[in-house]
């Protein structure tokens, strides 16, 4: 199965995407693409662009297709979509769209780790905290324009691996 954990940043994707790697040790957890380009020497703008984020998704795809059947990505295609049309309107969605459609298809269940009304994650200025909120608005629709089922995720990083662990759970019976 293959699990792919959205969100914002600041909202408790990676500690929750390696949390559900411990309770599932033969699944391969596939870091943020950020983190792997940047190891591989990538450099990024100081201030995102759509174009940087159109370079992680472009790499999220990679990732997906060269995974194995049991896989947790921190971070996927549709917030790094998001991000890319938060930051720029003009990215042509409807060629993005059909670019990773298919990709999209391969994922099995969707985590969703939204911002909640108490915030869990402090966001400073220095984070970006309105591009934070977009985003967050932002992977919303994206979820409706591709029609994907989620689990929307909350409560602390138990409560939340314990609602990923019961659908899935569910899914595999």
């Amino acid at each position: 199965m293959r699990i792919a954990i959205l969100g914002a940043h600041l909202v408790g994707k990676t500690t929750l995407a390696e949390k559900l790697q411990e309770s599932f040790p033969n699944y391969e957890l596939y870091p943020e693409p950020y983190f792997e380009m940047q190891e591989m020497g990538f450099v990024f703008s100081e201030i995102p662009t759509s174009d940087d984020y159109m370079a992680q998704l472009d790499y999220s795809l990679k990732q997906i297709l060269r995974s194995n059947k049991n896989a947790i990505f921190d971070r996927c295609l549709i917030d790094l979509l998001a991000y890319a049309l938060a930051v720029d309107d003009s990215v042509n969605f409807q060629s993005v769209f059909n670019k990773i459609q298919d990709a999209i298809n391969k994922i099995d269940v969707f985590v969703l780790v939204p911002i909640e009304d108490r915030d869990r994650i402090s966001c400073p200025n220095s984070q970006l905290p309105e591009l934070r909120n977009e985003v967050n608005n932002m992977i919303v629709e994206l979820i409706n324009d591709f029609d994907l089922e989620v689990i929307q995720v909350k409560g602390n990083v138990s409560d939340r691996l314990n609602q990923i662990q019961k659908r899935i759970l569910r899914l595999e019976f």
